[in-house]
């Protein structure tokens, strides 16, 4: 059974930077993939970022591209989503997720995930 634990969130101005950290554990390393969401009250769930364990792959959405970073400390099973430049428009609950098999094209929908972790909420605001 894998677990994730997100943590890292909280409140920042415009233009500030959070980084975010999900500690997985029940898994064997490669051949699995982590996405980081995003959900707006009132909103969808939708794809911010993606890695893939087995070589490194990493996928963004258009609107965080140049802004947020994914990468993965494989000693401590953690990985991260670093958030720079950071807009009123990013606040959000994060979460992140977890996939046993490549995902691909289909990295941004969440229904192709098969754990999630309880979320951790970022505030933009001045």
């Amino acid at each position: 059974h894998v677990q994730l634990v997100e943590s890292g969130g909280g409140s920042v101005q415009p233009g500030g930077s959070l980084r975010l950290s999900c500690d997985a554990s029940g898994y064997t390393y490669r051949s699995n993939c982590m996405g980081w969401f995003r959900q707006a009250p009132g909103k969808e769930r939708e794809g911010d970022a993606f890695v893939y364990f087995g070589g490194g792959s990493t996928y963004y959405a258009d609107s965080v591209k140049g802004r947020f970073t994914i990468s993965q400390d494989k000693g401590e099973n953690t990985v991260y989503l670093l958030m720079n430049s950071l807009k009123p428009d990013d606040t959000a609950i994060y979460y992140c997720a977890f996939a046993f098999r490549w995902l691909g094209g289909s990295w941004s929908v969440p229904a192709e995930y098969n754990y999630w972790g309880q979320g951790t909420q970022v505030t933009v605001s001045s």
